[in-house]
């Protein structure tokens, strides 16, 4: 009985090793992550060649896309952004107009309809939960829904979305999805297909 009651303890002690290395990992990989960017479309809006964009990026300027162009193309490229393009990404991510928003904002899609999403980490602090004794960040998020210009981008956000837009990644080498499957920001808005929309008018 105090073979098996030593078992169990020793795999639970395992367990929660095996968690907090998890974390740890995770947050040693985010530790200089600057944000997570996405943008997407739906097919019915037009002059939009990129149909869907994911942007990771450090603060030094590494960065990971994912980018779904209107022919139907996906590219998965990682490389290192030119200083002028991360300054001026830093300068529309810092604005006043942009940090002011925060949340979700969402809406109900009948035909067209564009989505935006960040997710920027903030400074590093001490955990108050004495049993997780480690550091976390605090996250700003941001998702904002424009469906049948309802709701358009604010100024602020339509900015970063042209950035997004024209943003090359020139030289940028390919990368499986299971090497970093997180380029995305988490998202709490998805697009919804119209006849999906009209099913759920009253």
């Amino acid at each position: 009985m105090h073979s098996k009651t030593k078992t169990l303890l020793t795999l639970s002690l395992l367990l929660s090793a095996c968690r907090v290395w998890a974390q740890e990992g995770d947050r040693a990989r985010d530790s200089g992550l600057f944000a997570r960017l996405s943008y997407e479309s739906s097919p019915t809006v037009q002059g939009r060649a990129v149909r869907h964009v994911c942007l990771a990026v450090s603060r030094d300027g590494d960065y990971r896309i994912v980018r779904s162009l209107d022919d139907g193309q996906t590219f998965r490229l990682h490389g290192k952004m030119p200083k002028d393009q991360l300054q001026q990404l830093t300068k529309l991510l810092g604005s006043a107009e942009f940090r002011a928003l925060s949340g979700d904002h969402g809406g109900l899609i009948r035909q067209d309809a564009e989505s935006f999403g960040a997710e920027i980490p903030g400074p590093m602090r001490e955990s108050a939960d004495r049993a997780r004794p480690w550091v976390e960040r605090d996250v700003w998020r941001l998702q904002w829904l424009s469906a049948d210009d309802e709701s358009p981008f604010p100024g602020s956000v339509a900015k970063v979305v042209d950035w997004l837009q024209q943003f090359q990644p020139t030289g940028g080498k390919p990368f499986l999805y299971a090497e970093f499957p997180d380029v995305c920001p988490s998202r709490g808005l998805r697009l919804l297909q119209p006849t999906v929309a009209k099913n759920q008018q009253p």
